[in-house]
């Protein structure tokens, strides 16, 4: 992955995360940290 491609996925999902800020009150953003944490939790077991 070169440095263009990288600094263009950065702000695409930086975007992303104002967007949701600024109409859905953060409620997607919150929901994926939820999966995420959850997940984490499932591989923790596995380890």
């Amino acid at each position: 992955m070169t440095n263009k491609i990288a600094l263009i996925l950065g702000a695409l999902v930086l975007c992303a995360i104002a967007v949701d800020a600024v109409l859905f009150d953060m409620t997607g953003t919150f929901f994926l940290a939820r999966k995420l944490l959850d997940f984490i939790e499932w591989l923790k077991f596995w380890r």
